[in-house]
């Protein structure tokens, strides 16, 4: 790596922030290659056992928490956010009260986000190197151990929220972040405040009681965790909770407060595909795999699998308005080849009856 005065270095910095927004990110900021306190925050998480089955987070030490262990010679961390919230004619909150239909994670409604964001940094990587010479560095977006919240808050573009998503004062929270762990030893952005207050709405309106306190989440609770991460049964007691959510959940961003400065994304990614910002929930579970497969290509939809896809739509038909078109759906998957599928069907049976 070439040597660069403290003077170049902040010219370049710059730089690196408007190629940032040229390249379709709404933002850059630049970290020092340490999470803080968060290291500690993150090892009483794991003891408590808040993770769940996401033994991931445990594997790898503190190469989490220490990006200049993960990579060697990191010293800065390049942190991007690009909004991905679609604009829609039906106000998403609304279809959470129409249980015929299903609710979806507005992120996953479009392509996957991982090949974007990592295609846009390694753009912007190649732009330095085109106007300042090769460097090293690394790119990660959710494909590494690297604390992408802390990091993006001690770069500057928010500060985790009682409900430990990112929040920005100007954009709310509907966006998602990428990063590029460098040796370049660019000027690091002063971190973000806390702008919460005495505001506990996402406390409040969290469907499973997932936030345990105001700035811990309890994975094992959480309907994201539990439609997406999580291989096995969805516990029968938080079932009823879950309602129409068949992939995710946005109820914390949805109802906080900060999200009426958010504004749509003009990505063409991330705009919703084959009807699934308000599908119904029968012509969903009538998927068969083949079609699952066609639909779902190129999308974040495919992390749970097809079985993990039957059981969480299983589920929310189980909550929904009985009906004859929701029985007759239930009855011809009773038989399904999956054990997994089979039990969740037969709750939803039982709750279509009761």
């Amino acid at each position: 790596m070439t040597t660069h005065s403290p003077s170049a270095l902040a010219a370049m910095a710059n730089q690196v922030k408007a190629w940032g927004q040229a390249l379709g990110f709404q933002q850059v900021g630049i970290a020092p290659a340490d999470v803080g306190n968060a290291e500690a925050d993150l090892q009483a998480w794991l003891a408590a056992g808040y993770h769940g089955d996401m033994d991931y987070m445990a594997r790898h030490g503190q190469r989490r928490t220490r990006p200049g262990e993960l990579v060697p010679g990191t010293v800065r961390v390049i942190v991007a956010r690009m909004d991905y919230l679609p604009p829609e004619s039906r106000p998403p909150a609304d279809l959470l009260n129409d249980a015929r239909l299903g609710y979806l994670a507005r992120y996953s409604l479009g392509r996957d986000y991982h090949k974007l964001l990592r295609r846009r940094l390694q753009q912007l990587a190649d732009r330095i190197t085109a106007a300042f010479g090769p460097f090293g560095y690394r790119v990660f977006v959710d494909s590494g151990p690297v604390m992408e919240k802390p990091l993006a808050a001690l770069a500057g573009l928010g500060w985790q929220g009682k409900h430990t998503n990112l929040i920005n004062r100007d954009a709310g929270s509907w966006f998602l972040l990428g990063t590029i762990l460098t040796d370049l030893p660019l000027p690091a952005d002063g971190p973000a405040t806390d702008h919460c207050g005495t505001c506990t709405a996402c406390i409040d309106v969290c469907p499973t009681n997932a936030i345990v306190a105001p700035y811990q989440l309890d994975a094992r609770r959480c309907i994201s965790y539990l439609t997406i991460e999580q291989r096995g049964t969805i516990p029968v007691e938080l079932r009823p909770a879950i309602g129409n959510r068949v992939f995710g959940c946005d109820d914390c961003q949805l109802f906080c407060p900060w999200n009426k400065f958010a504004r749509p994304t003009r990505e063409p990614d991330f705009m919703p595909r084959h009807g699934l910002d308000s599908p119904d929930l029968v012509a969903l579970f009538n998927w068969d795999e083949s079609t699952w497969r066609e639909r779902t290509r190129g999308s974040a939809l495919r992390r749970p699998g097809y079985t993990g896809w039957l059981r969480n739509i299983a589920v929310a038909l189980g909550n929904a308005p009985a009906s004859p078109a929701v029985r007759d759906a239930l009855a011809r998957r009773a038989t399904d080849e999956s054990e997994l599928v089979r039990e969740h069907v037969q709750w939803a049976q039982a709750r279509q009856a009761g």
